[in-house]
């Protein structure tokens, strides 16, 4: 947790984005800092997933500058969407789990790791001949796959289907595979749902191990406010697309505005 003075690693600014006469997201903005984890919360419609789509290169915004700070900074509105994650480091999960379930738990954490396998073995001439470079770079995969399977728990299931694992763990070992990319800023769209009491804590506590011992920003979309606001450094709140709050996630709890969209007003039952 930082004390709030450090640089930005995310800046989204002015972000617009129109879908014809539909505007999902109108004019948001907010920064995101390193080692902190940032959520994004709001009522369904808000718009929520439609700045993470902008984010990671899904989108192309109507208008806005979305900036990763670092050496060099990117504009990812600029990107493509690969280019998001292989040059600016950008790495993202999803509201529906996305493994590959006839892969091995071990190969789910390899595959990510594909594009740095692939440069060397010389998009493959290396591998083939068997080259020291090759072999290197393939053990120092294997050991980064093994180092998060201790992390989350999941050693004894290297070998397993990863389709065949519980709910929570595909969650977990989704997570630990955007992590073998290597990212400076990891997304994540309600890594929360569907979890039970259980495994959600272990959600939080792998989250928290994320931002404090790799040392990785995060951006989280979470209607599970019982996450948030355990895990959370600061809270941005969307409704109807536009931000109407943002502040410690304590702050965000006690206020009206984000009440009122969470929960309504008597004058909103009235009226509807």
């Amino acid at each position: 947790m930082t004390d709030g003075t450090t640089a930005p690693l995310i800046e989204v600014e002015h972000l617009t984005m129109r879908f014809g006469g539909l505007v999902a997201v109108d004019d948001v903005s907010f920064a995101g800092r390193p080692r902190e984890i940032t959520a994004i919360i709001g009522p369904n419609g808000a718009g929520k997933t439609t700045v993470f789509n902008c984010i990671t290169g899904f989108y192309k915004p109507t208008v806005g500058r979305l900036t990763l700070r670092g050496e060099p900074d990117y504009l990812l509105e600029r990107m493509l969407g690969h280019e998001v994650g292989q040059k600016a480091k950008v790495a993202r999960t999803f509201q529906n789990i996305r493994l590959f379930p006839g892969m091995t738990v071990l190969e789910n954490l390899l595959v990510a790791q594909h594009n740095k396998l692939m440069r060397a073995s010389g998009m493959s001439v290396f591998g083939l001949l068997g080259l020291k470079r090759y072999r290197a770079a393939e053990a120092a995969a294997i050991d980064k796959a093994r180092q998060w399977l201790e992390r989350i728990g999941l050693v004894a299931d290297a070998d397993r289907p990863a389709g065949e694992l519980p709910y929570g763990a595909q969650r977990r070992l989704e997570i630990a595979r955007a992590m073998c990319t290597d990212p400076r800023l990891l997304c994540l769209d309600e890594p929360a749902a569907g979890l039970n009491p259980r495994e959600s804590s272990e959600l939080n506590e792998l989250l928290v191990s994320i931002r404090d011992l790799d040392g990785v920003g995060v951006l989280l979309i979470e209607h599970d406010m019982s996450v948030v606001m355990r895990i959370s450094d600061h809270v941005v709140v969307l409704d109807y697309g536009r931000k109407i709050a943002e502040g410690a996630p304590q702050a965000m709890q006690n206020d009206p505005a984000v009440i009122r969209a969470y929960l309504g007003t008597a004058e909103d039952d009235a009226d509807a």
